[in-house]
């Protein structure tokens, strides 16, 4: 029988021995992560922060491994930034989040014969994408008198801080809560004669013997549906101009059109509204990340606060999310709109990886790889070929500001989240993307 002194100096041997080796793995851990840091600093500085392009702009960087719960990387991290379009990141989020696997296309109670439905803010109705229309099918099913009702849209057509001057512009729909055709008028040309989608719409003082196609066409005021050619230096092809909304245009116009029936207006309250679905959810979350369609991330944060506040309201949304899901952020940003078009968003790059950090946490990579564009794909196209399947990020761009976070899959199959914020530059922004791609590659290879 082993002598108890003896067991217990084995016993002291064998734990100073695993003691010695955590201290060591720990020693290497720190070395290395100490050593990935230095890397990427010197990339930073060499292939972003030296740039000619870069060098008299705000820069943020942060890199971050969420294996180890650690900052690789952190260069103004906690500053404050316009983000562009890299503001989808947490209106997709939201979506992911609180819309369920599909859409809500319409809300409706059948009353004294009537069919009464409301708008829940889905913009995939009438919309060219989606050739299937659940919500518009079951409008043309019913036999019943049709009658539209008050949605409770409780925000403007247009978002704190949008350029008012870019009303003709089709990147910026007004928001309503029925929209149809995306909100957009497509007008083009078909041998001497112009022709619209809604068919409804036709410009103001068209003339189909036109032979001078220099022309382009812009809506005449903010607050009417009246189109009208004005002179350009290039040929007329085809073109998209946003319509007014509301409730009119949507019910008695353009639903009324379509769907070859008379809509009328319905005055009553009503309570306990029965759902049609439309679409699923994430066909709509693709285009918006893949393409930065401003219009699919107005309406599905409203979506969003229709679902979980049973009113459209864009500010009202925005405050309950920052108290809710979003109140772990490092620094809190003020957030104005769902698409990012307003200059008056402010977020910081820490910011960007925590809400991505919280994707990949909650929700199935193969989701978040589908939404989210990889190199070659949407606003990608003609960046990152060789790391196609190996980044997944949002785009971000206004004038003088360039954004990009995501996810980075390195050489040795470890995931990493990024984000890089360029404002106020007064450089070249596909020289700066590049820059931003050498930068990003350059880690992904080392890693």
């Amino acid at each position: 029988m082993a002598s108890p002194v003896v067991s217990l100096t084995c016993t002291f041997r064998t734990l100073f021995s695993s003691l010695k080796l955590i201290a060591f793995v720990a020693f290497t851990l720190q070395l290395v992560a100490c050593s990935s840091s230095k890397f990427i600093s010197k990339q930073a500085d060499q292939l972003i922060l030296s740039d000619s392009n870069l060098t008299a702009a705000h820069v943020g960087i942060s890199i971050y491994d969420p294996s180890a719960n650690k900052y690789l990387y952190n260069y103004q991290g906690d500053k404050y930034f316009i983000p562009a379009s890299n503001t989808k990141l947490f209106t997709c989020y939201a979506a992911m989040k609180h819309l369920g696997d599909s859409l809500v296309g319409l809300e409706y109670q059948i009353k004294d014969s009537t069919l009464v439905f409301k708008g829940s803010g889905d913009p995939t109705l009438l919309h060219e994408d989606y050739s299937l229309q659940p919500a518009i099918n079951f409008l043309k099913g019913s036999n019943l008198r049709l009658s539209l009702a008050e949605a409770s849209f409780q925000a403007n057509r247009w978002c704190f801080g949008w350029n008012i001057g870019d009303i003709n512009e089709s990147y910026m729909p007004e928001r309503n809560e029925l929209p149809v055709y995306g909100n957009i008028l497509k007008i083009f040309k078909v041998k001497d004669t112009i022709r619209t989608i809604p068919q409804m719409f036709f410009p103001a003082n068209d003339n189909p013997q036109i032979k001078n196609w220099k022309l382009e066409y812009e809506r005449a005021t903010m607050n009417e549906n009246i189109f009208r050619p004005v002179p350009s230096s290039t040929t007329f092809s085809k073109q998209e101009i946003p319509f007014v909304t509301g409730r009119y245009m949507s019910a008695w116009v353009l639903l009324s059109d379509t769907l070859k029936k008379k809509i009328g207006l319905y005055k009553y309250a009503i309570s306990n509204w029965q759902k049609v679905h439309s679409q699923p959810t994430d066909s709509l979350l693709k285009p918006m990340m893949h393409r930065s369609d401003n219009f699919f991330a107005e309406q599905s944060l409203l979506m969003v606060s229709n679902e979980m506040t049973g009113v459209m309201n864009d500010a009202k949304i925005i405050d309950s999310l920052l108290k809710t899901d979003f109140k772990d952020l490092p620094q809190r940003p003020r957030w104005v709109d769902g698409s990012g078009l307003s200059r008056y968003n402010l977020f910081t790059p820490q910011d960007f990886v925590t809400v991505l950090n919280k994707m990949k946490n909650e929700f199935e990579w193969n989701r978040i790889t589908t939404i989210l564009a990889t190199g070659g794909e949407g606003t990608l196209t003609n960046y990152y070929i060789n790391l196609k399947d190996r980044i997944f990020a949002k785009t971000g761009t206004l004038s003088n500001n360039v954004a990009l976070s995501g996810f980075l899959i390195s050489k040795k199959n470890k995931t990493i989240i990024f984000s890089v914020l360029v404002n106020n530059h007064m450089g070249n922004t596909t020289q700066i993307r590049k820059a931003v791609e050498k930068f990003l590659t350059s880690i992904a290879e080392k890693f």
